[in-house]
């Protein structure tokens, strides 16, 4: 998989254009969320993944910083397809249920 070096020293982008962090396979947007989300700070996301330098943990959260509005454009747009999925997809409990119905489980 082909990356285009960026001026972050440990970000990458992979051949869609979305920004990763070099040598894994973690997208910035995977560690910003665990950042806003659970309201990590990058020890604790360093914690969490030992094997991300404080190095890629902050040229990370600097290249959302840099880029705010589209990588939040993008959280949104992730959001209301995981909305539409949750929508759509038959609920876990009915699955339970149809499965206990066939003597699956």
């Amino acid at each position: 998989m082909p990356f285009t070096a960026t001026r972050y020293e440990h970000i990458v982008l992979d051949e869609r254009k979305v920004p990763r962090i070099a040598g894994t396979n973690m997208k910035v947007i995977e560690l910003v969320l665990e950042h806003i989300v659970y309201g990590w700070s990058p020890e604790e996301i360093h914690f969490q993944h030992p094997y991300l330098t404080m190095g890629q943990i902050h040229s990370a959260l600097a290249y959302y910083w840099d880029h705010k509005e589209e990588l939040d454009k993008q959280i949104e747009e992730e959001l209301a397809q995981l909305e539409e999925l949750k929508r759509v997809l038959p609920k876990p409990e009915n699955l339970i249920k149809r499965l206990k119905a066939k003597g699956l489980l």
